[in-house]
């Protein structure tokens, strides 16, 4: 037996596997295949006060993702019924509150200061959460980095950098935090993102790690994944696609691209604003990631708390990229 297929049996159960598709599908509901609704039929139906704490920032997170969504109808004249409406939007917000997104910024703020800051001594169990949420980020394992030719930005995963015991609730607090902040940095008019995955010597999957990753998905990104392309194709990248490939909607199974090296490198060339030469080293291209997200030992970047890897200029450069790709199409 191949190492990593005794990495999957000690680590995934036949009961693990059951437990997993029907918290899953328990999970999804009736928003399993359902559509949502756009952005400005939410504002028009209007959201009752005092329901939930939403900032203007927020708001304006959950109308893009809105936005995003697919029409009720293949007719553009048919317009969603209020009811339609009012019950999408409000299952957005709820998962967002559950979920907990609206304070995954500031979680990153107070990771980033010390840890004798007021914000910090007054509630230590926000900072206890937020150092774990630094930890998660890091590993440099996600983040944002480039635009598609069409203005998508790239969402890159580092497989090999995740942990094999990994803090499940941290790693998909992770996961919020970044999509937010690069939702927050697409050009006008683009909705979903492409992301690419180095999925050379992943860890063991995590079962619940991984419900939790398909439930973030289906619940708060299922119209933001353009697609998703892995490369190299290992036997325990194949166990997890094929445990969690049943388990997704249609439109969001049908996004999952698995692919050799080589014809990984030949996709990126055609999907990458600047073609070959936005193609990392750890895909063989001369595109220098580790310098701007190495590895936790390598970081020179750090503020005055736990926070070592470089959000914020992750932001900075995403939106200068924006900016280019904005410039081009000008032309």
């Amino acid at each position: 037996m191949a190492d990593d297929e005794k990495k999957i049996d000690a680590t995934v159960s036949a009961e693990e596997v059951a437990a997993a598709k029907a918290e899953i599908a328990a999970e999804a509901g009736d928003d399993y295949g359902d559509e949502a609704v756009d952005g400005d039929t939410a504002a028009s139906a209007g959201v009752k006060a005092g329901e939930f704490e939403v900032t203007k920032e927020e708001m304006s997170v959950i109308r893009a993702e809105l936005a995003s969504s697919k029409p009720y109808s293949k007719d553009p004249t048919v317009r969603r019924p209020l009811e339609y409406t009012m019950e999408k939007l409000n299952h957005v917000m709820e998962w967002r509150e559950s979920a907990g997104a609206p304070e995954m910024e500031d979680l990153v703020h107070l990771a980033n200061g010390p840890e004798d800051s007021p914000e910090a001594l007054e509630d230590p169990a926000k900072l206890v959460k937020a150092k774990a949420l630094a930890v998660s980020l890091n590993n440099a394992s996600i983040y944002w980095h480039g635009f598609t030719k069409e203005g998508k930005p790239v969402l890159w995963i580092r497989c090999g950098r995740k942990p094999w015991y990994p803090n499940v609730e941290a790693e998909v607090n992770a996961l919020i935090l970044i999509a937010d902040a690069g939702i927050k940095c697409m050009p006008e008019g683009i909705t979903d993102f492409v992301v690419i995955s180095d999925s050379y010597s992943p860890p063991p999957p995590v079962p619940t790690f991984m419900i939790n990753v398909l439930k973030a998905l289906v619940r708060g990104y299922p119209d933001r994944l353009n697609v998703l392309l892995s490369a190299p194709v290992s036997s325990i990248i194949q166990f997890v696609m094929n445990l969690l490939m049943p388990l997704m909607p249609g439109r969001l199974a049908g996004k999952f691209i698995l692919k050799d090296s080589e014809d990984a490198r030949e996709i990126m060339k055609e999907w990458l604003m600047h073609g070959e030469e936005d193609i990392p080293t750890f895909f063989g291209g001369k595109s220098e990631h580790d310098k701007l997200y190495p590895e936790e030992g390598y970081s020179k970047v750090q503020g005055q708390g736990s926070l070592k890897f470089d959000y914020f200029g992750m932001i900075e450069r995403l939106k200068e990229s924006a900016k280019e790709w904005e410039e081009t199409q000008k032309k």
